[in-house]
């Protein structure tokens, strides 16, 4: 019998740390990713598929509170990011016209952290995240220096920005920068 190779994913940012006094930089843990497209008509079936509402208006997210979120990223498209489930699966059961990609090798993502978190973003993102313009539970498709991202506010000094893995170096390196100008 021939042997087996099996093929581990190794996390682009593993065993990164970076921040300042007030912000904390840390790689996400591991997660799968989906590029969800489907008209609005059918995001209720999509919603039940997945175990939560999927966010209808711009800059919204939705959690379920068991390590699923969707963050509306258009009229007709949706990140959703799983740490625990495969949301893929679970939209294989919706019996309704959509466009379900996993993305997971493609992105990865930096959780941002501390009192100087959203001046250590805004250094080079020209997205108004004040607490106004951007409150917990916000979510945007955005530029970050030269990168294409997605930002979530998860906390009142919490961000999550997803990028693609082969920027990930550059995204870490700008905000950790970015966090020593911020400090608290």
């Amino acid at each position: 019998m021939a042997d087996i190779a099996h093929a581990t994913r190794i996390e682009p940012l593993a065993g990164r740390v970076g921040g300042a006094a007030g912000v904390s930089l840390t790689p996400a843990a591991p997660a799968n990713r989906v590029s969800l497209r489907a008209g609005s008509g059918d995001a209720k079936a999509l919603s039940d598929a997945l175990g939560l509402d999927l966010p209808m208006m711009p800059k919204t997210s939705a959690s379920n509170g068991k390590g699923r979120l969707a963050a509306w990223l258009g009229p007709d498209e949706w990140l959703i990011i799983d740490e625990t489930g495969d949301p893929l699966e679970d939209l294989g059961k919706a019996e309704v016209l959509h466009s379900a990609v996993d993305i997971s090798h493609r992105n990865t993502a930096i959780l941002v952290s501390g009192i100087g978190a959203r001046a250590t973003l805004e250094s080079g993102c020209p997205q108004n995240l004040s607490d106004k313009a951007f409150r917990v539970g916000s979510a945007t498709r955005t530029v970050m220096g030269k990168i294409e991202v997605v930002i979530l506010r998860t906390g009142e000094n919490d961000f999550r920005v997803e990028c693609w893995r082969s920027f990930s170096d550059y995204a870490f390196a700008l905000l950790s920068e970015a966090a020593k100008d911020c400090l608290a």
